[in-house]
Order: structure tokens, then sequence, then C-alpha cells
């Protein structure tokens, strides 16, 4: 099968310096594929390596089955890519520098460009200089996807757009991908990845330690519980617990286990309420990195 990304052992080292270390994603064509982790985690190194930006130490990696570094030109004719900061010429209206930026592509991107800049009220004739963060932001929007690409690559790509642009953001990205279009989602914001993404991959110190769907990710691997009980139960724990926190008479915990051995244990405590939830997925990722945190 061949995979919009495959990365095997791909892994990447700044002198002795970690920067990712065998990394193996198969991000299938036509998914919204997440990529979660802190600053530091190495989600940018990875991407980096993807678009050829920089070279990789080890392993492998392609993109629709070309290879990363040697068909680097082909492979970024066919990809959008909005970094987590942008920088452009201040001097240059808006309109300049995308139809500039269209210029390296053999297709017509004039339409385009004004369909862009009309969903997120992008004015496309002020100067890069006149505006605010959020609006150079649109503009890196409008810029990765203003050819139509196969792959969209998206590297904490919401900072700087208010709550309203970001809605309007995840509704052109969804709409990119009902035209066809793979997304890799990389972001340290859970809800967003929780939002719109399919499957998740999960980094930790260059390192990928989960990989699963979102809804077996939020669903089938931990519960949130809480109890209240009579008295302080202070020495609880059961296998499977994460988390633990007491609170008065209230005890709250994440637990993957057999729910059965969950309930036998609760049924021994002088109970006065307990509930049984699905966690967010902001608790679930805090148990990956309660063992410290990730290196910055």
């Amino acid at each position: 099968m061949a995979y919009a990304i495959e990365t095997k052992k791909l892994t990447k080292y700044y002198g002795k310096a970690r920067g990712i270390v065998d990394v193996d994603l198969a991000v299938e064509e036509g998914e919204i594929f997440g990529f979660i982790g802190p600053n530091g985690a190495g989600k940018s190194t990875t991407i980096r390596t993807l678009l050829g930006l920089i070279k990789k130490s080890g392993g492998s990696a392609s993109i629709f089955g070309m290879d990363c570094e040697k068909d680097k030109v082909k492979i970024l004719s066919e990809v959008g890519y909005l970094p987590g900061e942008v920088f452009y010429y201040d001097n240059m209206r808006a309109i300049d520098l995308l139809r500039y930026s269209a210029s390296f592509f053999k297709k017509d991107c004039t339409a385009r460009i004004q369909e862009l800049a009309d969903t997120l009220s992008l004015d496309l004739n002020k100067k890069i200089e006149d505006m605010s963060q959020g609006n150079k932001k649109k503009v890196g929007i409008v810029q990765g996807l203003l050819h139509a690409p196969r792959l969209i690559i998206l590297d904490e790509p919401t900072s700087g757009l208010d709550p309203l642009m970001q809605r309007t953001f995840f509704d052109l990205i969804q709409r990119e991908n009902k035209r066809g279009a793979t997304v890799l989602f990389s972001s340290h914001i859970l809800g967003e990845v929780q939002r719109i993404c399919d499957r998740v991959a999960i980094i930790k110190e260059g390192r990928i330690v989960d990989l699963r769907s979102i809804d077996d990710l939020r669903k089938n691997s931990y519960k949130k519980v809480s109890f209240t009980a009579e008295k302080p139960v202070e020495d609880f724990s059961i296998a499977g617990a994460a988390q633990i926190a007491h609170d008065g008479l209230q005890t709250s915990f994440l637990y993957s286990g057999e729910i059965n051995a969950l309930l036998s244990e609760l049924a021994r405590l002088p109970l006065v309420d307990a509930d049984v939830s699905e966690p967010e997925l902001e608790e679930i990722f805090l148990h990956y990195y309660e063992d410290g945190e990730a290196e910055k």
C-alpha cells in the first residue's frame, strides 16, 4: 500500500543532541492525521525532515512513494506547508507575494487565491508590514493552499488566529480534506487535534509513544473516575490507575483496565457518590508525560 507519508526509523541528531529517534509513521491518503506533543518533543524536526529542509541522520522518509531527499522538488509541488511562524518581505502587498508564490506552480491560481482570501476575510491589497500577526497567518494559509495540494502539512497552524477565525480555518481544512487532500496536523493543543483528526501519533522526547484513532484514545484507553466516600481513602490504589488525586472525601483518577475489576474495588468502599466518564484528551495526554517533561 502506498501511503501519503511513510517513515521508517526516521532519525535526526543535531550533533550529539537528540532531534527524533526511530520515528515510524504511515499516514494514509485522504485522512487527517494528528501529530501531538509539547514544544521540544520533535514535531517540527519530523516535519522539516519530511520536507527536505534538513537532512536525516538515519532511516527513511517518503511522500506519495517518493523519497523526501532525492525527490524533494517533485514532492514540494504536491505539498502545502504552513509553519508555526511566518515571515515575509514587509514592503510587499499580500497579492504580490501570493502571485509570486503561485508562479512556482504550473497552473493558474488566480481564482483560488481570491476564493481563499474571501473565506479568510483577507485584504489582498494590504502591505505585509501593515498587517496584524493574525492577518500574516492568513497570508500563510493562502500561500500553503493556493495550488490545491494533495498533502497539507500544518505545524502549530492556529497561533495568531482569533477563536472565530480558528473555526473558519478548521472548516476550510475539512473542506480541503473532502476535496481529497491528506492533512498532517501538528499541534500541542489537544482540543484542536481532537476536533478534526482521524488518528493521532503522540511523540515524547523524539520518539513515538503511541499511535491510535482519536475515538480509541478517548473511549477505550482510559476512563475518568471520581468518587466521594464517607471518610477519606488516601490509601486507595488499583492496578491501571494513573494520576490519583485526593481532595478531602473525593478521589479522582484515570483508569485503564477491566471495568469489572474497577467496580469490584469501588464496591468495597463506603461510597456516597461515584462517576465514571470519558476523559478529555488533555487528561489522557498528561499520562504520557507524568514521568517527566519532554526535553526542551
